[in-house]
């Protein structure tokens, strides 16, 4: 196991921190820590001040749960975005890949995660109640269920069509360019752009 006496104590701490964040081990954590040390003061300032910023300021759109600078997030407040389509997705990040392609032009719902009991996830833990809402207020329109391929995903896919089937929407899922168990965050743009625009209706 990787141990390293420190010379200073702020410099143990800052490494402890930096070690946190997900896929930095202790190695790489000394390492930008000693970068960080060696910039010029008003750089580092402005990197902590950002950081403070991002967990301080950022809201999450009421709307969509997509994160943004105010209220409602700049994809939702866009009237020339497709007011009929809401594509459902579980993560910030896939919103952030979706929009990559530019092949999609509607709006988002951001469940915050997928049904997972094995992991203490369930419905009420998911912005699904809020997406049923939503979906009731449609007349109409399509819902596409943009989730992973895997068996949370799917279970979490068939879940919601059962929340919404009763309101008329049309109900689709991305065409399987993607492979089972794929995430969208690590689908290139070209295979995730032609799985939006092929979309197929969902059969649970």
């Amino acid at each position: 196991m990787y141990k390293e006496n420190y010379p200073s104590k702020l410099l143990e701490e800052a490494v402890n921190a930096i070690n946190t964040l997900p896929g930095v081990g202790k190695r790489s954590a000394l390492r930008l820590a000693l970068h960080l040390l060696r910039q010029p003061q008003e750089n580092v300032h402005h990197f902590t001040a950002a950081i403070n910023s991002l967990r301080d300021d950022v809201r999450y759109c009421r709307v969509c749960r997509m994160v943004s600078d105010d209220d409602i997030c700049s994809i939702c407040s866009d009237q020339s975005r497709d007011r009929s389509t809401i594509c459902v997705v579980e993560s910030v990040r896939d919103v952030m890949s979706i929009e990559n392609t530019g092949q999609y032009h509607g709006l988002y719902h951001v469940l915050g995660g997928i049904i997972s009991p094995i992991n203490g996830v369930g419905p009420s833990d998911l912005t699904i109640k809020e997406l049923v809402g939503r979906v009731a207020g449609l007349g109409g329109g399509e819902v596409i269920l943009a989730l992973s391929g895997d068996v949370e995903g799917e279970t979490t896919s068939f879940y919601i069509y059962r929340q919404i089937s009763g309101y008329g929407v049309k109900v689709s899922s991305l065409a399987r360019g993607l492979g089972f168990g794929d995430d969208l965050e690590y689908a290139d743009e070209l295979t995730l752009g032609r799985s939006i625009a092929n979309r197929q209706e969902f059969h649970p």
